[in-house]
């Protein structure tokens, strides 16, 4: 069937196809400046040409004298693409830019009747409007036999064609000196202008012989002012176009209203003709001028009649088209029955196939069905006693993890016990008090990691059970938040406690136990993801639900968030996130446990970047007898104390700045973890100037700004992890040669080959031995200094480093060197300005690479430079002095002393 669908498709594409209509090649877009009759008859010629070319779409627009108008439709002509513009411009100056912005935009432009103030068009297709006006300058003077009065009836001032017909008659009468040109008005070539216009000549100038008008619209108008005064057999009247049709000028000189007329051809045929001739790449005339002639009273009627007869053929051939039109749609209809029915006689033959075809395979199929359906049965029953097996092995998995559980409690309490009386000692030191309180705060944190653990065992098995109680929780949450009180003074967040008010009060029957413990889970959370300075709020609040009063519980922070896709999972046992969300993934599913078994709901309601709220609802009463005097155990203080450390530890902030000190090496420790930042700078602050930072993107940040001599990173960090750190360490120039060595809990080669693509220098596993961790610093650090060798010695730079970020810092810096060498004003900032870097950064980086700092490097090469001009010029010490940059003979040869063993005088004597 699927052969069958295929071969459908494909003849209904066919189909289709060949029903389409034709497609559009070319877009033409005309403009026109008015909507007179003679460009309408223009417009009709354009169409009618346009017929002879498929696949050629006209769209005219008519500005009706408006230049503005005129604008806005060739702006809009060209934002539709079109392939080609011809446009009669209204006024030349308004007109010629966007004329010129269509031409620079690759769009021909082809002219017609007008001009523009401007050669930026392809063709131009009208008579010469020059010629018109000298041959009728000439039947005027012909006319009145060389003396008489004229008036002028012009166009618009501003167009192209009346300018040049004015300048041809008034060329042409200079010949006949006594006719004059009494008066002349602009009409705007419109009819009615031209009657006003007029009239007021008439009232001015009593003796008038002759009326020149630049079109026969305006001549009419003329002719009917004379009318109203009575003088239009006084005068004679001549115009311009020689259009065909009632009321036009053929028809006004053959009623003898005018004088004479002369022919302003349209030339829309011609205008297509060109215009295609450009789009179809063929040649074509830049400037085609169109001819004229004189109509009079003596060959008026017989253009009547031959217009006429023309007017006729272009109704014919208008049906014509139209019957082509019907006869095309017609032979697409009967061809797309045509199609229809190959298609259906194909599907049909193509279904008796198949249905042959299936009627055999089915009998086939019958008997393999048979065999497969024992088969599949064999395979359940496989399946039954593989997940019998899988469930066995599953719950002997969890056993095995639950009995281990309760085995690390018994040495955990062993270590606890100790410890806590050596806490108590008053003969321990300051070092060895800070690592007992370090041991003492990570054995409160595995024993609440290990309870959760057992408590979560318990509730799957069904075997966690509540002890109920009366409470009153607005009181109570006082107390179980107060541990974190200051934790918050300390990391400087703003966190309250908020109940609304309620006449019902807060008393409620639950197990008081759990509920202590979803606080401390949920505020362990956000104070462990908020940043400094940011809030964490508890808000208490009831409503009623089927009756029955409800609590809602709400936490809310404003700290980093989580992403929209991990928020639905992390209620899920042992999910994490990523490593930017570490944890046992186990503390919100124990909350949710906790929640459900008082008959609840959690919901969470999270985005990165805007914090997180996790909001419950349970029942104020749960169903049952409460017990009196419920009194609190160890494991509840040890849970309280270990998610108070645990939100401390795993910190987000930014530990305070060290001051350096310019006689020991800086190592930079980046760990979100507080006590192994402490433990690390505890084993490394009595030779090294420790920096600390708290995630990859404020260690980032350090390095840029102190330029270190060696990193120690963490691998699983919130906000940047230590790979991504690592990575751009390793990618800046400013931090390129600083050695990286990762921390990492991870023994998997993965997590080491993707360490050591980022660029690390090492690798070390946690649990670290401080012996390991401080010789492997320090062989990383020395075997930064041994490579200086590479980058330069004591007589020369031109070493080549082994780094392409360190070589083009050190080939970069030795050119501005040699480039500023002669100028005493050069500073080390000036250097770094030019680099790219502070101060600091510039000194740190050349130190580590060169051995040497920016001061001493530009020193050295100035001498250099000082001894080749002695040794290859007659130049003076003092000369050679100010031309290599330093500021004075003597201190120039302090220096050149101490670097070379002898005084340039000495040398300048052993030379000779």
């Amino acid at each position: 069937m699927k052969h069958v669908l295929f071969v459908l498709v494909t003849l209904f594409c066919l189909l289709m196809a060949g029903c389409a209509p034709r497609e559009v090649r070319y877009v033409v877009g005309v403009s026109q400046c008015s909507d007179d009759e003679w460009r309408e008859q223009m417009n009709k010629e354009i169409r009618r040409e346009a017929l002879f070319y498929p696949g050629v779409k006209i769209d005219i627009r008519t500005a009706k004298d408006n230049n503005a108008q005129q604008i806005a439709d060739i702006e809009s002509l060209i934002g539709e693409g079109v392939d080609l513009l011809i446009v009669s411009p209204n006024e030349a100056d308004a007109i010629t830019p966007v004329i010129e912005k269509a031409y620079n935009k690759g769009i021909p432009v082809v002219l017609v009747d007008r001009k523009i103030r401007s050669d930026k068009y392809t063709a131009y297709v009208g008579a010469d409007n020059y010629e018109i006006g000298r041959q009728v300058g000439s039947y005027i003077a012909e006319r009145l036999q060389g003396k008489g009065n004229l008036v002028e009836v012009a166009g618009l001032k501003a167009s192209t064609s009346a300018l040049e017909r004015h300048r041809g008659l008034m060329d042409a009468l200079r010949e006949t000196p006594d006719i004059k040109l009494i008066a002349s008005a602009d009409a705007a070539w419109l009819r009615v202008p031209a009657e006003k216009a007029f009239g007021d000549i008439l009232s001015k100038f009593p003796d008038i012989d002759m009326v020149f008008a630049h079109n026969d619209r305006m001549a009419a108008g003329a002719y009917d002012a004379a009318v109203k005064q009575h003088r239009e057999h006084d005068m004679l009247f001549v115009g311009i176009d020689a259009l065909a049709g009632e009321g036009y000028g053929v028809e006004q000189v053959a009623n003898r209203q005018l004088d004479a007329t002369f022919i302003y051809p349209t030339g829309g045929d011609k205008v297509m003709e060109v215009a295609m001739n450009i789009l179809q790449g063929r040649d074509y005339t830049r400037e085609t001028v169109l001819s004229t002639a004189l109509v009079n009273k003596a060959n008026a009627r017989i253009m009547q009649m031959q217009t006429a007869h023309i007017g006729q053929l272009d109704n014919k051939i208008e049906v014509l088209d139209k019957q082509l039109d019907t006869y095309l749609m017609r032979y697409s209809s009967q061809r797309m029955l045509l199609y229809a029915c190959i298609v259906i006689l194909v599907l049909v033959a193509m279904l008796l196939f198949f249905v042959v075809r299936a009627f055999w395979t089915k009998n086939r199929l019958n008997a393999e069905l048979s065999d497969q359906k024992k088969r599949l049965e064999e395979q359940r029953d496989q399946l039954i006693s593989l997940s019998k097996q899988l469930e066995e092995a599953t719950h002997a998995k969890l056993a095995f993890f639950t009995n281990v559980s309760h085995d690390f409690r018994t040495p955990l309490t062993l270590i606890a016990a100790p410890v806590n009386q050596l806490a108590e000692s008053n003969k321990l030191g300051e070092n060895e008090r800070f690592l007992l309180n370090i041991i003492q705060k990570n054995v409160t944190v595995l024993l609440r990691l290990i309870n959760q653990i057992l408590d979560f065992r318990k509730f799957e098995n069904g075997k966690l059970s509540m002890t109920l109680s009366r409470f009153d929780i607005s009181e109570n949450i006082k107390d179980w938040t107060d541990a974190f009180r200051t934790l918050s003074y300390r990391k400087h967040i703003h966190f309250t406690v908020s109940v609304e008010p309620s006449e019902e009060g807060y008393v409620m029957i639950a197990d008081a136990e759990k509920m202590e413990r979803i606080t401390y889970n949920l505020l362990s959370n956000a104070f462990k993801f908020t940043p400094e300075n940011g809030t964490i709020e508890i808000k208490l609040s009831q409503f009623t639900k089927e009756g029955e009063r409800w609590l809602r519980y709400q936490v809310s922070d404003t700290g980093i968030g989580m992403p929209a896709e991990h928020v639905k999972h992390i209620f899920e046992s042992f999910y994490q996130i990523d490593v930017h969300h570490a944890g046992s993934g186990i503390g919100l599913a124990l909350v949710k446990a906790f929640v459900e078994m008082h008959g609840g709901t959690i919901a969470v309601d999270s985005g990165e970047g805007r914090g997180t709220v996790f909001t419950l609802e349970m029942p104020v009463q749960q169903n049952g007898v409460p017990e009196e005097n419920v009194e609190k155990n160890i494991v509840l203080t040890n849970l309280k104390e270990g998610a108070v450390l645990s939100a401390d530890q795993e910190t987000i902030q930014t530990a305070p700045e060290v001051v350096e000190r310019d006689d020991k090496e800086t190592v930079l420790i980046i760990d979100d973890n507080q006590d192994v930042r402490d433990y690390v700078k505890s084993l490394l602050h009595d030779k090294y100037t420790v920096i600390e930072a708290s995630n990859g993107q404020k260690g980032l940040q350090q390095a840029m700004k102190y330029v270190p001599d060696a990193v120690i990173c963490d691998v699983m960090m919130p906000v940047m992890d230590g790979m991504e750190c690592c990575r751009r360490l390793k990618s800046e120039v400013q931090t390129s040669h600083i050695p990286v060595m990762m921390l990492t809990a991870y023994t998997m080669d993965e997590q080491k080959v993707k360490g050591y693509e980022c660029g690390a220098d090492s690798y070390i596993l946690k649990p670290f031995s401080a012996r390991l961790l401080q010789v492997r610093l320090r062989n990383l650090i020395d075997n930064r200094l041994r490579l200086q060798s590479f980058f330069a010695d004591k007589t020369s730079l031109r070493k080549e480093p082994i780094a392409d970020l360190d070589k083009g810092f050190v080939e970069k810096l030795r050119a501005l060197i040699d480039e500023q060498l002669g100028n005493s004003e050069l500073s080390v900032e000036d250097l770094g300005d030019k680099i790219g870097m502070s101060r600091v950064q510039l000194y740190r980086k050349s130190k580590a690479l060169t051995g040497y700092s920016p001061n001493e490097l530009l020193r050295i090469a100035r001498l250099k430079k000082a001894a080749s001009l002695l040794a290859s010029t007659e130049k003076t010490i003092a000369e050679i002095t100010y031309e290599v940059g330093f500021s004075s003979p003597s201190y120039f040869t302090k220096c050149y002393k101490d670097y070379f063993g002898e005084s340039p005088t000495d040398f300048l004597k052993r030379k000779g």
